[in-house]
């Protein structure tokens, strides 16, 4: 049975309202979502991902043992270049979402709420003769958001994880409370979330579901390297890339910002042209208000949808834009 991450303490700051579902254990807001999003749109403030579990592989064969295991090229990770990978099944399907770095000496991941036992289960069971040590630092480090063009420094005893959307800091969990009250405001998951979706940037368990293959949710050149060497799944990565069809894309939608309620995950997708009661052609994956653009959803959708049919989801009118090219 999976562990639960720890909850954040950070759910005691004034307005903290706590996240349901795959989120639970941190705050979804604290009082005001919009302002959230537009301090982290600016560059201020923080979230607390701390539900997130940390994976750490120590030893001298940690690069070239990961290399063997995951889609992303990893043998020669510059330290503190951060990277994306994927662990996929035999038959191509997307089982794990690691976000990397290596400090030097330790491979530093996170990944989503409710996954590590099953990932650190996996790398366990590849060690063979290979000089590793995988260990579950999530007890003992919370990952923190800092958003693109933050001047926030990273306190000592962190680890820092750069990209374009921003810094991720794998921080010793008894300062988050420190580090909360020097960096603030604090910005709730909902906010981070919006900004994601506003992305196009799929994630683990929303985005994806048993079946889903790198190709149909744009992972392709962000975690998946086509020139690397054997790992499980490359077969299918292969035959779609020389195919080029993938039987699902991912896509972007604006939702009629007059409907109270957003779409939920699974919502079934039709052309607006049938109605309710027409041929499912896909499901929303992630709905989420933005703070500009109004309502938005990612979803997958058939291959073969056109990409300027008017969608409707569930009873939502829904206007897509084309992320994954069909």
């Amino acid at each position: 049975m999976q562990r639960p991450s720890p909850h954040s303490p950070l759910l005691s700051l004034p307005g903290a309202v706590p996240a349901e579902g795959r989120d639970e254990g941190v705050a979804a807001h604290y009082g005001d979502l919009f302002r959230e999003q537009r301090s982290l749109a600016d560059g201020a403030g923080f979230v607390d991902l701390s539900h997130r579990g940390v994976v750490t592989v120590t030893g001298d064969d940690r690069l070239s043992w990961l290399h063997l295991l995951l889609t992303q090229h990893v043998s020669d990770l510059p330290a503190g270049q951060a990277t994306e990978a994927l662990i996929l099944s035999a038959n191509g399907h997307i089982e794990h979402a690691l976000s990397l770095v290596d400090d030097g000496e330790t491979v530093w991941a996170h990944v989503e709420p409710g996954t590590r036992d099953e990932l650190i289960a996996y790398l366990e069971s590849m060690k063979f003769f290979y000089r590793v040590e995988v260990a579950d630092r999530t007890e003992e480090f919370a990952v923190v958001h800092l958003p693109a063009g933050s001047t926030a420094g990273a306190p000592g005893g962190a680890v820092v994880r750069e990209t374009a959307y921003g810094r991720d800091l794998f921080l010793p969990r008894a300062e988050l409370e420190s580090f909360a009250a020097a960096h603030g405001p604090a910005a709730g998951v909902l906010a981070y979330e919006a900004l994601r979706v506003e992305g196009h940037r799929p994630r683990l368990g929303f985005e994806t579901d048993h079946r889903t293959i790198p190709h149909e949710v744009g992972l392709i050149g962000t975690a998946v390297h086509l020139q690397k060497g054997c790992y499980r799944g490359q077969e299918t990565v292969a035959r779609v890339q020389n195919l080029g069809k993938p039987p699902r894309r991912l896509v972007f939608l604006h939702l009629d910002g007059s409907e109270v309620t957003l779409p939920g995950h699974g919502t079934p997708l039709r052309l607006a042209s049938e109605g309710p009661e027409g041929r499912q052609l896909g499901f929303v994956t992630s709905a989420v208000r933005h703070h500009e653009l109004g309502p938005i959803a990612l979803a997958l959708v058939k291959r073969n949808v056109p990409v300027d049919a008017p969608l409707i989801a569930g009873t939502t009118a829904a206007a897509q834009e084309t992320v994954v090219e069909p």
